[in-house]
């Protein structure tokens, strides 16, 4: 199934490829990737002659019915792990035991050091537990990726794709050997992380943010919020007046008087 998905992605979109050269044909490699839209877990396996891992929330494997069966099997179809998001530490320990696992298998694992897509086509500060501890439990070289353009193909939100060509660019391996079984010194974790984040950052061209892709999420939802309170407030204020202005029309000037009116006369 994957071939025929990939090679159905290739044929519609033609998405363009550099650094082939860089995955290994054979052996264990992290794929760590920016990640601007859903669609990054299907482009990336779609050019590789080797089957990758993502790891996706379970959700999308357990759903019932037709529809839900159909979601699994081309999860599963591309390549796709599920994680169980439940427990004390949810999704970050169950990827690090999916990654290792996939990695012990001489596989390739795939994964999004920003933890989330991009809210806004900018590059975010990566998390240090799940990329950098598999690396250093493992040893396993770590390969920079950058997706480029997806977030055009099938922007957030959206179902139907746009017929746009993206790109993918692949840097060279990086090796952290030297930090073999210190995946419990956070400081190291953080090196390496943003060791890894810097050379996608220049093989993507991105502007880099240095907060989590999750706080800037919640800041836009806030400035959003905020944003439609005050349109709300003002709609409102401007409704007040108008009903004001209109009540000072009827009410608020006297009335004319006409022609003969208003006379005492007596007559004769």
């Amino acid at each position: 199934m994957k071939f025929s998905i990939g090679g159905s992605l290739k044929l519609a979109f033609r998405p363009w490829v550099e650094g082939l050269e860089n995955i290994p044909a054979t052996g264990p490699a992290i794929l760590a990737s920016n990640h601007l839209s859903f669609s990054d877990s299907f482009f990336l396996p779609a050019v590789l002659d080797r089957k990758v891992t993502f790891i996706a929330k379970a959700e999308y494997f357990t759903s019932p019915g037709v529809k839900g069966k159909l979601t699994a099997a081309f999860f599963k179809g591309v390549g796709q792990l599920p994680v169980d998001r439940s427990g004390a530490r949810g999704a970050g320990e169950a990827a690090i035991k999916s990654g290792i696992e996939v990695l012990e298998r001489g596989e390739l694992f795939g994964i999004y050091p920003e933890g989330t897509r991009s809210p806004d086509g900018r590059l975010y500060r990566g998390k240090p537990g799940g990329l950098a501890r598999v690396a250093l439990a493992t040893g396993a070289p770590v390969i920079p990726v950058a997706m480029i353009d997806t977030e055009k193909v099938q922007p957030p939100g959206k179902v139907m794709p746009k017929m746009i060509r993206p790109g993918i660019r692949i840097g060279k391996p990086l090796d952290f050997s030297r930090y073999h079984g210190m995946e419990g010194d956070r400081f190291i974790l953080r090196s390496v992380t943003d060791e890894v984040m810097y050379e996608i950052m220049k093989l993507s061209g991105q502007e880099y943010v240095d907060i989590y892709a999750t706080a800037a999420k919640r800041q836009i939802a806030e400035a959003a919020k905020k944003k439609a309170e005050a349109e709300k407030a003002e709609k409102a204020e401007k409704a007040e007046k108008a009903e004001k202005a209109g009540k000072t029309g009827k009410t608020g000037k006297p009335a004319r008087i006409g022609k003969g009116q208003g006379r005492t006369g007596t007559g004769a």
